[in-house]
């Protein structure tokens, strides 16, 4: 577990503090956050992924992980990589909720899975998200995330975005 101050207004010695801790992907929590992203995808765009669908195994170590971040008791922030071959590694289900964002939640996660790829050989890693999801997209090109192909078969390009990044042991 990582705990980490998040930013706030508060005086240090109340603020409360960020754990990332790793959970099978089935977890309670897990389920909450997929299906709060689900929902917030088919706000956007009228259809999303349905996350139960996903083996849970997808997201089992060693060639998985799959986090939820708490601020204090409350789960507020969720997200996976699993191994696609040898040295390719998939972000999936990042999500942070509403409430949440803005406070480097997202990055941190994100940093996490990333070291997670690099320990398990990983030395590319990419994402999927939608066009219309401008938190996200800005997350991602602020760390270093860069425009590819769609490397899922049937997406569309004018709702899809697909990204990679090249990873390297300075990421772990």
């Amino acid at each position: 577990m990582t705990s980490v101050s998040v930013a706030s207004d508060a005086p240090a010695e109340i603020r409360p503090t960020l754990a990332v801790t790793a959970v099978p992907y089935d977890h309670p929590d897990a389920r909450r956050l997929t299906q709060a992203l689900r929902a917030e995808q088919f706000g956007l765009y009228g259809f999303a992924d349905d996350p139960t669908t996903t083996p849970r195994t997808e997201f089992d170590p060693p060639r998985g992980l799959f986090l939820i971040a708490h601020v204090g008791e409350q789960a507020v922030g969720c997200g996976g990589v699993r191994l696609r071959g040898e040295h390719t590694a998939e972000i999936k289900r990042m999500y942070v909720s509403g409430d949440a964002r803005g406070h480097g939640i997202g990055q941190r996660l994100l940093e996490h899975l990333e070291r997670h790829a690099v320990s398990r050989g990983a030395t590319r890693i990419m994402l999927e998200t939608g066009r219309r999801n401008t938190a996200a997209l800005a997350l991602y090109h602020r760390t270093g995330y860069l425009p590819r192909p769609s490397y899922v078969v049937g997406r569309d390009p004018q709702v899809n975005r697909a990204m990679t990044k090249r990873l390297s042991v300075s990421a772990g």
